[in-house]
């Protein structure tokens, strides 16, 4: 709880709240995200279209600042038609979509094992209609791909942990170390036709220099004006935001909730560097990037936009093998994100993994994600979804 009221601290510019003891605990009483808000992770129920069952499934795929940036097209028969939301995109975080388009890849992995998972085989086409190129503030509306769907769909057995799957974001149990069989487990799960590598490091000599560079650029992404305020205005304070949205950083923490509504609570902009708001906030990410037990990441041979797909996808397995194996994998997409202000923590990153320089133009290696690993401390909550009508295209 300390860990999330430091987070808030920081993207509203810090709020200290004296409120009578009776009405605070009632606050503190219902501090849960409300269970309407994680109703998709109870699974499609009794829904008899095999198509919006497998779409309830791939809605859970985790994408960058838990946008959900996803619309589906199912008025053609036996298929599914995927495109982006044009509108849930980040420009000053992701300015060349990357993030968004590897979070594509990882629902089109969903999609296909929960199509398998009912008898039904999915024959993948991205880009029907061309790569989606440069910025996606000017992206036309074009598909990102068409599934075709037959029969003959074999189980994965991966898709078991589908439900089960967290993304955890507080500190991990630094008496806990991750074995080199369970990295091992971890990295030969992830090749998706050979587009995408994987390696990883738990060997503290390696893994030290890494969580440094994880906690600099977060404090990067926090000082930068556009990214600061981008984060900003993702915050979902209290339950009729979080049920409003239900995408974003889901705050239902009752102080803050106070705050809000004494009207103390200011995000049109964030904290100072000097207040102690930032410098606590500061101290959450580099908690989290200073207890990770090891690392683990993906890399491709260019950066394309199929390249990018491959490893959302190669990431979603990753994942669910995690869960497999009750292991934690937090991205820590920092270092890699691609406005200027980070350039020289995305070089270091690729010096550091792939000891390359920073590629250029989409050529070149490129590392694609980057996660932490080690045990939680306590159970990890879902993150709220958006209800499926949401995603559908009319």
């Amino acid at each position: 709880m300390d860990e999330r009221r430091n987070f808030i601290r920081l993207l509203g510019g810090g709020v200290v709240v004296a409120a009578g003891a009776a009405a605070l605990a009632t606050w503190w009483l219902n501090s849960d995200v409300p269970a309407a808000a994680l109703e998709i992770w109870n699974g499609p129920g009794d829904e008899p279209d095999a198509r919006k069952r497998a779409v309830a499934y791939a809605v859970t795929a985790p994408t960058a600042y838990n946008r959900q940036p996803w619309l589906v097209d199912l008025r053609e028969p036996d298929a599914i038609v995927v495109y982006c939301d044009r509108e849930r995109v980040q420009p000053e975080t992701d300015p060349y979509g990357r993030q968004i388009v590897i979070g594509h890849g990882a629902f089109i992995e969903l999609l296909v094992m929960a199509l398998a998972q009912q008898g039904l085989q999915a024959s993948v086409q991205l880009w029907p209609q061309g790569e989606l190129a440069g910025e996606p503030r000017h992206w036309p509306h074009v598909p990102v791909a068409r599934l075709r769907l037959a029969g003959g769909g074999v189980p994965d057995p991966l898709f078991a942990q589908v439900l089960r799957r967290r993304t955890p974001k507080q500190r991990f149990d630094l008496t806990r170390p991750v074995s080199a069989d369970i990295l091992q487990g971890l990295t030969s799960i992830a090749s998706a036709g050979g587009m995408v590598s994987s390696a990883g490091t738990v060997d503290m000599a390696r893994v030290q220099p890494l969580r440094k560079l994880c906690a600099a650029a977060a404090r990067v992404e926090l000082t930068t004006p556009g990214t600061a305020m981008e984060n900003l205005q993702l915050l979902r304070v209290g339950p009729q935001e979080i049920l409003a949205h239900r995408d974003g950083f889901s705050i239902n923490d009752p102080a803050l909730r106070v705050a809000v509504a004494l009207g103390q609570f200011d995000r049109r902009t964030p904290a100072s560097e000097d207040s102690l708001s930032f410098r606590r906030t500061l101290q959450l990410f580099e908690d989290q990037a200073n207890t990770a037990m090891g690392f683990v990441w993906l890399s491709t041979r260019g950066n394309s936009r199929t390249e990018q797909i491959a490893a959302g996808r190669a990431y979603m397995r990753q994942q669910l093998r995690a869960t497999d194996l009750g292991l934690g994998m937090h991205p820590m997409s920092q270092p890699l994100e691609e406005f200027a202000e980070m350039a020289p923590h995305r070089a270091a990153a690729h010096d550091m993994l792939l000891g390359t320089a920073l590629p250029g133009d989409r050529q070149g290696p490129t590392v694609q994600m980057i996660c932490r690993l080690g045990y939680p401390m306590a159970p990890v909550p879902a993150a709220p979804r958006r209800a499926l009508a949401g995603f559908m295209m009319a």
